[in-house]
């Protein structure tokens, strides 16, 4: 039994628990106990812990791209989503361990999906045709082979050097393996150290020595590109690797966090050759032709055997995977698939083509014209004809004002569509409520889940009913059950309140703000169209893209906005300066 003074409280007041503990004389105690993600995996797998029949999954239409959600989880699941308007957030849910702290974030695009299971994709080609495949030309044993197997903790790189260590063991060839995981901790980094030799015997350390390795397969490119990979390649190494852009956990802090990928690849490349590096996109092509990412390894494993890069058969390794005795069938084929794409990779991008081409808001606009008619329409849907003919005006006004006052400069008439698009589609309760009805949200999740009877719970802070919190003062996020469609229906039909004196939520001080931005905005635009020239137009394009920087709902807003007008002071600044006269030096 615990002592009588001992209180077992939730995760959520550990900051309360913390500051009481402080004002406690003496020593205090405070046990945070919480079974880690890699621990609920392998215990769900056993089926000895409890793992609901719920899903969390984010309304992209609705998701500002703050990025709160990240902040509040300090979750890698909640990863980025590139789409026409801006980024957004995703949830992967082939890693998310169903924490479901990430609805706590303070934005209305969190649903929880009672029922769901994550849609298994059906695969395009139950069998791969190797009938017509060349064999690759097998790499000769001098010494030792060394093979680096690296990628991401908990998508399966370890599973990978045990089948090709078993592959090994049945062809009777030495083998020495050993895994540096590191911390048990998802999203680490996870290295397979390979030898193979002809006899045991020849074998006589196991870990692959600085630019020794005779091939790296990489699940990950940061990892690839990473310090302990690109030392242990030299120009003969053949590298072989998957090119999707998982963010680490740094993106739960940054918002604006990007990989540097193209820089990346330049090192790899660096390191080995231009002729031996191979950047494949390898979980995007496996996940279309076999229905699921957890296919991606075997895929990389197929194109580095198919382009010479591992001295064992394909007998073999086949048949190490029917020994691994894990979803056999799929993991056969995605080997197959992936010796097919080394072969001809263009046959293999066209065939998945129909399912990998980017849809909806994902699909970018290719030409200025484009961006600026989706956004019309979007504004006709937002409010009406009228209000998106007001967009139009004031983009085609900047388009006139660049092409006479900046003649060859870009760039200006773009930021002008996008940003003040952004500012006019404010997400008020009326278009939220719009974006949730008007089809594309239960499209998304169709798409997204399986399930018979989905019943859908939605994380929501209204401002006139949601409690501040006591500790930090913002409003707490409240649940509503699946009669919220119903209510959105009603309230989707009213915006042509919005903005009247019969909007109830524009009296707000979120709402008077949203509208004062939209009027500083075109007071903005006027003034850099009367001062703009060729040798301004860079700062005028950088005031004109202010907006992006202003995420969000409530208070996250609010603190955006701060940052953004900060910004926007120091840039109008120096463009109200003018060009800074020529220092002449004392010589001249």
């Amino acid at each position: 039994a615990f002592p009588t003074a001992t209180t077992i409280d939730h995760r959520d007041d550990l900051d309360r628990v913390q500051r009481e503990l402080a004002g406690v004389p003496g020593v205090s105690v405070l046990i945070y106990d919480q079974t880690c993600a890699a621990e609920k995996r392998r215990r769900r797998k056993r089926g000895t812990f409890p793992d609901p029949v719920k899903r969390v999954i984010i309304n992209e239409a609705v998701c500002e791209g703050c990025g709160d959600c990240g902040v509040v989880s300090n979750c890698v699941s909640v990863q980025p989503l590139d789409t026409e308007f801006g980024r957004k957030r995703t949830i992967d849910q082939s890693s998310c361990n169903k924490d479901f702290s990430c609805v706590k974030g303070f934005c209305p695009s969190f649903v929880t999906v009672h029922g769901a299971e994550p849609k298994k994709g059906r695969a395009m080609a139950v069998e791969a045709d190797i009938s017509g495949l060349p064999e690759p030309v097998i790499p000769t044993i001098e010494h030792t082979y060394n093979v680096l197997i690296e990628g991401v903790g908990g998508t399966g790189i370890v599973t990978v050097g045990a089948i090709l260590g078993m592959a090994c063991h049945l062809e009777k060839k030495g083998v020495g393996l050993i895994d540096m995981a590191g911390l048990a901790q998802k999203g680490g980094e996870v290295f397979s150290h390979m030898r193979i030799a002809r006899v045991p015997e020849d074998i006589h350390s196991i870990r692959v020595h600085a630019g020794s390795a005779d091939l790296v397969l990489s699940g990950d490119i940061v990892i690839a590109g990473g310090k302990k990979s690109l030392a242990g390649m030299k120009p003969t190494t053949k590298v072989v690797v998957n090119t999707v852009e998982t963010l680490p956990g740094q993106f739960t802090r940054d918002a604006n966090f990007s990989l540097p990928s193209e820089r990346l690849k330049r090192a790899i490349i660096s390191h080995a050759s231009r002729e031996t590096t191979h950047l494949v996109d390898a979980q995007r092509l496996a996940t279309a032709l076999m229905g699921n990412s957890i296919a991606t390894n075997l895929f990389l494993v197929g194109y580095a055997w198919q382009i010479g890069g591992l001295p064992l058969t394909a007998a073999a390794i086949e048949r190490a995977i029917e020994l691994n005795g894990e979803a056999v069938k799929m993991n056969i084929t995605a080997f197959r698939w992936g010796r097919l794409c080394a072969h001809d990779r263009e046959a293999v991008e066209k065939l998945v083509a129909p399912i990998t081409a980017p849809s909806g808001v994902e699909r970018l606009s290719s030409s200025l014209e484009e961006i600026i008619a989706r956004r019309v329409d979007q504004l006709t849907r937002y409010q009406s004809a009228a209000y998106a003919e007001r967009y139009r005006g004031l983009v085609e006004a900047v388009r006139k004002a660049e092409a006479d006052k900046a003649p060859g400069k870009q760039g200006l008439t773009e930021a002008v569509a996008r940003y003040l698009y952004k500012l006019m589609a404010y997400k008020d309760e009326y278009e939220v409520a719009r974006l949730y009805t008007d089809g594309n949200f239960l499209k998304q999740v169709a798409k997204t889940f399986d399930g018979q009877d989905l019943k859908f719970e939605f994380h929501l802070a209204p401002p006139l009913l949601a409690k501040p919190d006591p500790a930090t003062g913002v409003p707490r996020k409240m649940s509503f059950g699946p009669w919220m469609m119903t209510a959105y229906k009603v309230l989707a039909s009213l915006k042509g309140l919005r903005g009247t004196a019969f909007d109830i939520f524009g009296y707000t001080h979120e709402r008077k703000t949203e509208r004062q931005l939209i009027r500083d905005y075109e007071a903005l635009l006027a003034e850099i169209l009367g001062k703009l020239t060729p040798d301004n137009h860079a700062l005028a394009v950088g005031l004109a893209s202010i907006p992006e920087k202003i995420r969000g709902f409530g208070h996250v807003k609010a603190r955006h906005l701060d940052v953004a007008k900060k910004e926007e002071a120091a840039l109008l600044a120096e463009f109200r300066s003018g060009p800074k006269p020529e220092v002449k030096l004392a010589a001249e």
